[in-house]
C-alpha cells in the first residue's frame, strides 16, 4: 500500500534555499561572478545589493566575462543602463540608484530588457521592487570586516513563484 505524506494533495510552493559563498579577495569575487556568468540563461533577471564598495562591480565584471564579454564593464551609475551585446547573450546592467521615481524606468523601456532574451543585472533593485518580474534571483554581497577587509559573504536566492 502506498503511503502519502501529510502534504499529499495540497499545493506547496517550492522555495529554493539560499546559496551562500564566501570570498576572501576581489579575484575570488570576480571568479564567482564569472562562474555564474557561464551558467546564465536567456530571460534571467538578477538583483544585486550591497553597500558602496561591497564588490558589486567586480562581481558583475566577472559575470560579464563568464558570458564572453571582453569589453570593460563599469557601473552605469549616471546612465542607469549599460548594454553589452558582444557575448553569448545580451547583458543588460542597470544601476537604478539615481532613479527618483519608478516611472523613469518606463522611459528607458525596462520591459524590453526584463522580459527579453538577454540577462539583466540590476543594482539597487529595492528602489524599483514593484516592477520586478514575478521571478528573479537576488544576490546580496556583504562585507564582514572582522573576517578581513577583502572578505565577502555572497548570498543568492531565487525569489517569486
Amino acid at each position: 500500500m502506498e503511503q502519502k505524506g501529510i502534504m499529499a494533495g495540497t499545493e506547496r510552493k517550492r522555495q529554493m534555499a539560499a546559496e551562500v559563498a564566501e570570498t576572501y579577495s576581489a579575484e575570488e569575487t570576480y571568479a564567482l561572478g564569472r562562474r555564474i556568468g557561464e551558467q546564465v540563461s536567456p530571460g534571467e533577471v538578477y538583483t544585486l545589493s550591497g553597500d558602496l564598495g561591497a564588490g558589486k562591480t567586480v562581481f558583475t565584471q566577472g559575470v560579464a566575462r563568464g558570458m564572453g564579454i571582453e569589453e570593460a564593464v563599469n557601473s552605469p551609475t549616471f546612465t542607469i543602463l549599460q548594454i553589452y551585446d558582444s557575448g553569448r547573450l545580451p547583458f543588460y546592467h542597470f544601476d537604478v540608484y539615481r532613479i527618483g521615481d519608478v516611472e523613469e524606468m518606463d522611459e528607458i523601456g525596462y520591459e524590453d530588457y526584463f522580459y527579453g532574451e538577454g540577462v539583466c543585472f540590476i543594482e539597487w533593485a529595492e528602489r524599483i521592487r514593484e516592477i520586478l518580474p514575478g521571478r528573479y534571483k537576488e544576490i546580496s554581497i556583504c562585507k564582514e570586516l572582522d573576517k578581513g577587509t577583502e572578505y565577502r559573504r555572497i548570498t543568492m536566492e531565487e525569489k517569486g513563484i
